[in-house]
């Protein structure tokens, strides 16, 4: 208690400052990084200074070292790694923009849903061509940079719209961050998964592929066919009806990552079909 009430003593107001800022500093970093993959990287560094504290608390040198030399060219590799992220960051710290996100509550996930049903079901009839990815934890400012900025509430009249043949945002995908689409026309990766069935065209690919980088769900409708499907997780569900897609959405959307994967296996015994 001795000691405790000595350091306390010692604590000078520029102290607090000090500690304030460097929370603020770090505080800020996270939610400037926190729409990208980046975010990633920065948890396992978290997770490697954690195991480095505690060999050196319990003396395991040989783990140590390792861990030490790890966080040592981890920090060196982040700005080459993600040199456009940061530099993405830099841009909005100067627009003063990145303190500032919505968040949708239930119910308007809930109605969010319902719209894109809609939307899906009548896309499906006429056999238009559509590519929707629902954003969850990973963020993906780096893919929905590529495309058209919406940032409008999601509608079935403006997914139809953005979705028919003759408009000039149906090409790419529309990002779905909460309850708005972020924006249209997006470039994803495509999967390279040799599995895939022959007869899946780019638009399947690049729903596989989104999923296969993030947590991401993502909907696509057959041009060809009509056919509605579901990717997560690098798995494609196929041959859904508006309900088993109402069901997947609002199971998966909030799943967590191990719950969600255990929530798959159980759709395709209940007649989902799945490509890989």
């Amino acid at each position: 208690m001795e000691k405790i009430a000595y350091i306390f003593s010692q604590f000078k107001l520029i102290d607090i400052f000090d500690i304030l800022a460097v929370t603020f500093a770090i505080s800020s970093l996270i939610m400037m990084i926190r729409d990208t993959r980046a975010i990633q990287l920065v948890k396992g560094i978290f997770y490697v200074l954690l195991a480095y504290l505690i060999s050196s608390f319990l003396g395991l040198k040989a783990i140590g070292w390792l861990m030490d030399r790890t966080l040592t060219f981890g920090i060196i590799a982040i700005p080459i790694v993600f040199q456009d992220e940061l530099r993405k960051v830099l841009e909005e710290i100067g627009r003063g923009s990145f303190f500032h996100r919505r968040t949708a509550n239930e119910e308007q996930i809930d109605q969010m849903f319902k719209d894109i049903i809609e939307a899906v079901d009548l896309m499906s009839e006429q056999k238009i061509g559509a590519l929707i990815v629902l954003e969850r934890k990973t963020g993906l400012r780096e893919y929905i940079e590529t495309g058209v900025p919406i940032d409008g509430v999601v509608s079935a009249p403006l997914l139809l719209n953005i979705f028919y043949r003759n408009s000039p945002l149906h090409d790419g995908a529309v990002m779905i961050r909460d309850n708005r689409i972020m924006a249209a026309s997006c470039y994803l990766p495509l999967s390279s998964n040799p599995d895939i069935a022959q007869e899946l065209g780019t638009r399947h690919r690049a729903s596989i592929g989104i999923t296969e980088q993030s947590d991401s769900l993502s909907i696509v409708v057959s041009e060809e066919t009509g056919t509605v499907s579901l990717a997560q997780n690098g798995k494609l569900i196929r041959y859904l009806d508006g309900k088993m897609l109402k069901d997947l959405l609002a199971q998966l959307y909030y799943a967590e990552e191990t719950k969600a994967k255990s929530i798959l296996p159980t759709w395709l015994r209940l007649g989902g079909k799945q490509n890989e």
